[in-house]
């Protein structure tokens, strides 16, 4: 019996101890399961997150070379201006008659004046070789020289010397110069012929004979200096420039200015490789490239060692024509700068990945709540790393949305995508204004149409263009000048034009105000020709006509024909005295001049006829007291009358005339400004409003000279004369 109770007690006991070794094999299973699967999902994660992090890396650094290469773009597009304003310069000063026929008397003067507004440009010396007899007429900081010419010129010389040349504009090579006490400077000519092609009182006809060559001697590396010595990428960053032939022209370790740029770096660290450098240097910025790269260098900003950079460069065209003369200019900067900003977020996903793992090999069964510990963690990685990437992209914006110029891009279609602030401003609209429309909302047609057809060729060959084009705000018309270069997206494709503008209307203004000059100038020596010619036959017809008079019977009818040839001819005399104070030189009389009083002297000559034309005087806002200025007070009553009278003509039937004298610049100068309520000067008008004998008045109402004696009044007593108006005309 107790056997049998034995046997029933093992068999009852047999399924508890079968499930035991069932859930003991599981568990075994599990385990193996997890030691094997857990870390390889492990590997997995940590394989995905190195590969997130080494992309966040790859994107914010060509992020920042892609800005440091718009920053060379914008510094290449300054540069160019920059000598493109020179050849101007000098294309006008060969213009000169002075030049031309190399008049002593105001050669050395003019040469003078146009070096006072190019020195601040780098330009050390103005010459021009005469070819007759090879001298030498120069102006610099020493002042006006004449010599003979130096060996160097004669060669510039040959070149200028065949038709062919004529109006081309010559860029040398840039050659080192041991120029002033021992001081080297890197020395770059431009070049022009001269022809006598223009006339003045003495060449009254043009010869087109071959005068000489005019030629700037310019300083590179000071006038590259003022662009690129403000340029910053980063921290640390900066710019450099190099010639045609690979020496440097400007950089912020001044013994490499003036070195070949493959030997300088070789000579300060020779135990380094700059290989890379080289070749981009020798492949790319040589042949007129654009792009960005990195290389080794073994220092930075004093710091040396062996480090990695990042590069960004864009080629500068010194001739439209000769596309080979190139220079480049590249911005730099460690690529440790951008690695920082991302190492300590890297290094602590990294520890916590780690730590990750020791905890899933020590807590085995926690193996779930560890993964959703660093499941949370990593998104809070992610998060700070997109904040980071947030404050990059702040900094960036912040870097365009104050600089002082237009800054925007633009799609295929001609749509605007962004604008900065600065654009917005000038312009007068607002960022809902602008962003998504079309330009033609809100530019010119005309000025669409250049900046459209530009940035077509930019979207087509990826070339940067430059657009000169005007705009009107408020009724004033402003000049810009517009680099558009196209940005690439990840397969090299340009997907949007930035445009960086910038305004030169003062430029635009300046260079109208010399060539209106030279037109006075011009005119004058014709209006004297004419006046004489016509003044003597006109004394004889007045004389005449005064003898016929006394001698005629008194037969009315006669007597009214003779009386209305006496008025003509009268009519035609006022025409020549005019002609004649329009081109005579007269000694001015120099004294202290209230200029108030002088006004009111004015209003009471015209005072008649402003009461007949019904105008009233409502608002007379002149300045007590006034500074005193020097001048010819005759002179001055010529100018406020003729203003007061043209001013009377455009208010038919009545209207108001405001007169504000105020002093400006702290007392140095007066302004007085005269407006009227009148139907202000029509669009195709307003650039001819001071030559001389352009009137819009009827014939016998005006001769055309009122406003250009009184412009040339008012630049012989050392001032400007402007004007401001608005129509009803869209």
């Amino acid at each position: 019996m107790d056997i049998v109770k034995d046997i029933k007690g093992f068999l009852s006991g047999l399924p508890g101890i079968v499930t035991g070794l069932f859930l003991n094999l599981r568990l075994r299973r599990i385990k193996k399961i997890v030691l094997f699967t857990i870390p390889f999902l492990l590997g997995i994660i940590l394989l995905l997150g190195w590969m997130s992090a080494r992309k966040v890396r790859e994107v914010v650094i060509e992020d920042f070379n892609q800005q440091q290469l718009v920053l060379a773009r914008h510094a290449a597009s300054q540069i160019e201006n920059s000598l493109d304003s020179l050849k101007r310069e000098l294309s006008l000063l060969s213009l000169s008659p002075s030049i031309q026929y190399a008049e002593a008397v105001s050669l050395g003067k003019r040469m003078e004046i146009a070096f006072s507004r190019v020195k601040d440009e780098g330009v050390l010396e103005i010459r021009f070789i005469e070819y007759r007899n090879m001298k030498m007429y120069s102006v610099g900081n020493d002042g006006y020289r004449v010599m003979q010419s130096p060996h160097e010129d004669k060669e510039y010389m040959k070149w200028a010397l065949p038709k062919k040349n004529q109006g081309n504009i010559l860029m040398t090579d840039v050659v080192p110069l041991e120029y002033k006490n021992g001081l080297r400077k890197l020395i770059v000519r431009m070049v022009i012929p001269v022809w006598q092609v223009s006339v003045d009182e003495a060449h009254p006809l043009p010869t087109n004979k071959f005068s000489g060559a005019l030629i700037f001697v310019i300083d590179a590396t000071s006038l590259l200096d003022k662009i690129t010595k403000g340029i910053k990428s980063g921290k640390t960053g900066y710019a450099w420039v190099m010639d045609n032939r690979g020496g440097f022209l400007y950089h912020p370790e001044k013994e490499f200015i003036g070195k070949n740029a493959f030997e300088a770096r070789k000579e300060k660290k020779p135990t380094i490789s700059f290989a890379r450098i080289n070749e981009i240097q020798k492949e790319m910025m040589l042949k007129g490239r654009e792009g960005k790269s990195w290389y080794i260098s073994g220092w930075h900003k004093g710091v040396e060692k062996e480090m990695k950079k990042l590069i960004a460069y864009a080629p500068i065209h010194l001739s439209d024509k000769d596309r080979d003369l190139i220079w480049s200019v590249a911005v730099v900067a460690p690529i440790s700068e951008v690695e920082g900003a991302i190492h300590d977020i890297q290094i602590r996903q990294f520890l916590m990945e780690g730590i990750v793992i020791l905890s899933i090999l020590f807590g085995g069964l926690l193996i779930i709540s560890m993964m959703l510990r660093w499941s949370s963690s990593l998104e809070k990685e992610v998060a700070e790393k997109t904040g980071e990437l947030k404050r990059r992209e702040y900094q960036y914006r912040s870097l365009v949305e104050h600089a002082d110029d237009i800054i925007f891009t633009i799609s295929p279609d001609g749509f605007v995508l962004n604008m900065n602030d600065y654009g917005c401003n000038f312009l007068k609209k607002t960022q809902e204004d602008i962003l998504d429309k079309h330009l033609s909302y809100i530019l010119p047609q005309e000025t669409v149409e250049l900046i459209l057809k530009a940035s077509g060729n930019v979207f087509r060959s990826n070339t940067s263009e430059q657009v000169t084009c005007s705009v009107t705000i408020d009724g004033k018309v402003f000049w810009l000048s517009i680099n558009l270069s196209g940005l690439l997206d990840e397969w090299g494709n340009v997907y949007k034009v930035l445009g960086i503008g910038r305004d030169i209307t003062e430029r635009i203004l300046l260079q109208e105000q010399m060539l209106h000059t030279e037109k006075l100038a011009s005119m004058g020596t014709l209006a004297a020709g004419v006046a004489h010619e016509i003044n003597n036959p006109l004394a004889v017809i007045l004389g005449f006509t005064d003898l016929l008079l006394e001698k005629a019977p008194k037969d009315p009818e006669i007597i009214d024909m003779l009386k209305s040839i006496e008025n003509q001819g009268f009519k035609a005399k006022r025409v020549v005295e005019n002609l004649l104070s329009f081109a005579r030189a007269e000694e001015q009389k120099r004294i202290d001049v209230d200029i108030n009083k002088n006004i009111e002297e004015v209003l009471t000559v015209a005072g008649n006829n402003l009461l007949l034309n019904k105008i009233a005087i409502n608002k007379m806002e002149l300045e007590y007291p006034l500074p005193k200025v020097k001048g010819d007070p005759d002179e001055l009553h010529q100018v406020f009358l003729n203003i007061i009278n043209n001013a009377v003509h455009v208010m038919k039937g009545g209207g108001v005339l405001t007169i504000i004298t105020r002093d400006v610049n702290d007392g140095r100068d007066v302004e007085i400004r005269i407006e009227d309520t009148g139907c202000g000067i029509p669009r195709q008008y307003r650039s001819r409003i001071f030559d001389p004998l352009f009137t819009t008045k009827e014939v016998g109402e005006g001769t055309g000279l009122g406003l250009s004696v009184s412009y040339g009044i008012v630049k012989k007593h050392g001032g400007t004369i402007t004007f401001e108006t608005k129509t009803k005309e869209v």
